[in-house]
């Protein structure tokens, strides 16, 4: 029978939704109005990776690339098919406001269901799970990103609710009932599915994930091997997204590694930095400083300032604790972000640039968002046991006051300084933004049935901002992968070695493949753009313009 504190969807978690619903639709509003969907480079790119699989002159799945997992792209796919959602890039937006809402219930019913398993929640229980919601839901900075096309508000759903249906597998596994600690497994297997599918974290959790249920689901006292049967589908689930993203690869770019060393990878582009010059990031080959880089862009996600050390302190009780009692232990899950991170930024190319410390710039300084949940866990445990501890009215009042103290003050200290991510996104897309415009009206002008010749790796979103369709660019996904490093019948190589055969203007941003092709070739440059901090970009006729 299930236990009344796991009942889907009672009235308290749908209020906890509704609420963050309320929060999700009035902050896409807020930063909608204020232009801030795209600052991120990279959600220009899902969009428009999304948009070509339908937009291109080579339309499918194909368009999806490598690099990134294709996940966020698919869901987002149905609402770019609207110019408008397109171009404004709420189309993008729309899967990461429901993951944010979906986050906002799990990390409710995480707390509340760990710590009344077996009866009603009590008054101390529901306070515990009120204030994790708020600690999450409530962060500036996930409240900012949940608005943009990025992956982090999706992947965090999915983490969250993996390990909300594993803390049931080990409850249920304990009270042997194999029937619902089977069924609990392979829905947290359907929700690490998705997980690999959205980042490269989902792996690693994986892998966790598997290595901490099989000693639980294997013992042969289980009765009808019911768990073990549900421990096999829950290993396919997980193990299934990267498999197949690693024959897609071996098939298609006869490398299964091309997203991890192919040219477009991060380890590729730290190369590519080095030979120019460029410091190796800070944490590179170095497990420590790795480590304390990721921890401390997870202080700068949470509080400015003293703040801070207030949720390292509580960081580590909360580890403490969770370690004396079975029914917590999976809450350790929630800490699986800092290994992988630490292993990234050491040896995979994966560098974070914090504005505190050298190099004193930002650069994937979001990524500290990743340890949010386990805060927000862990803030609520330290509620629990307080009140546990302190039988009395007026002890159990200080300690809520206390860690709604904490929480207010750390949030409005980061509203004070604007939310390190939105700063991050700010900071890096101004000079971006400003040749996407310049590029942009230029682009306008052009004839509406004309073809283009254009790397869309770097500057998509002037396409994006012009209106003008995928489809009449030929761009470096119009190709046959699996025929690389040349394909002849490529309509990308094609061009490439042939532009006036195959499109009657050129879009070439110094340093793209586009700008390095082209100096062979003798073509009519008709308008140059020039902005401080970004590349030149040139636009070019093929044919000689008309007198």
């Amino acid at each position: 029978m299930t236990s009344p504190a796991i009942r889907r969807w009672d009235p308290e978690t749908a209020l906890v939704a509704t609420l963050a619903a309320c929060v999700s639709v009035a902050s896409f509003l807020f930063y909608f109005r204020h232009g801030a969907l795209l600052l991120y480079g990279d959600a220009v790119a899902h969009i428009n990776i999304a948009r070509r699989v339908f937009d291109s002159r080579t339309p499918g799945l194909l368009q999806l690339g490598t690099v990134w997992l294709p996940l966020p792209h698919l869901l987002m796919l149905p609402f770019l098919l609207s110019d408008w959602m397109w171009r404004t890039g709420v189309g993008g937006s729309v899967p990461s406001l429901v993951a944010y809402v979906a986050g906002v219930a799990g990390i409710f019913r995480l707390v509340r269901s760990a710590l009344s398993f077996h009866s009603e929640p009590d008054a101390t229980v529901r306070i515990a799970a009120w204030i994790a919601a708020i600690i999450y839901g409530a962060n500036p900075n996930l409240i900012y990103l949940q608005t943009t096309a990025m992956t982090e508000p999706l992947y965090l759903a999915a983490f969250i609710w993996a390990v909300v249906y594993f803390s049931e597998f080990v409850e249920q596994a304990a009270d042997d009932d194999p029937r619902l600690a089977s069924s609990a497994l392979a829905k947290c297997g359907l929700c690490l599915f998705a997980a690999c599918w959205t980042r490269y974290d989902g792996w690693f959790l994986a892998v966790a994930m598997c290595a901490v249920a099989a000693p639980i689901a294997l013992p042969a006292e289980h009765s009808g091997g019911r768990l073990r049967r549900g421990l096999g589908i829950f290993v396919l689930l997980a193990m299934t997204p990267p498999v197949l993203w690693l024959g897609y690869n071996a098939i298609i770019y006869r490398n299964p590694l091309e997203f991890a060393n192919g040219p477009y990878s991060a380890r590729a582009i730290e190369q590519k930095a080095s030979r120019a010059g460029v410091a190796p990031h800070p944490g590179a080959n170095d497990l420590t400083t790795a480590a304390s880089y990721f921890l401390k862009s997870a202080e700068l996600n949470l509080a400015e300032g003293s703040w801070q050390k207030v949720w390292l302190v509580a960081l580590l009780v909360g580890a403490v604790m969770s370690l004396g009692f079975l029914r917590l232990r999976p809450f350790l899950l929630l800490l699986v972000p800092l290994p992988f991170y630490m292993l990234s930024v050491a040896y995979s190319g994966v560098p974070i640039y914090l504005p505190v410390w050298w190099p004193f710039s930002y650069y994937n300084v979001r990524y500290g968002l990743e340890l949010l949940p386990v805060f927000a866990v862990f803030g609520a445990l330290a509620i629990y046991f307080g009140s546990r501890w302190l039988r009395n009215l007026a002890g159990r009042t200080a300690v809520l006051a206390a860690m709604l103290l904490v929480v207010a003050g750390s949030y409005a200290s980061v509203w004070r300084a604007q939310p390190i991510s939105f700063r991050e996104a700010w900071v890096n897309s101004r000079t971006r933004l400003a040749l996407e415009r310049e590029l942009s009206s230029n682009l306008k002008k052009l004839p509406p049935d004309s073809t283009l010749l254009m790397y869309l790796g770097d500057h998509p979103g002037a396409l994006q901002q012009a209106g003008i369709p995928l489809r009449r660019v030929i761009q470096e996904g119009n190709h046959r992968t699996w025929k690389q490093p040349s394909d002849p019948q490529g309509e990308w190589e094609r061009a490439l070695a042939n532009p006036a055969q195959n499109a009657d203007f050129v879009i070439a941003v110094e340093g793209d493949p586009v700008a390095a092709a082209m100096r062979s070739q003798s073509l009519f440059p008709i308008a140059e753009i020039h902005v401080n901090g970004q590349p030149a970009a040139t636009i070019y006729q093929t044919h000689p313009p008309a007198r």
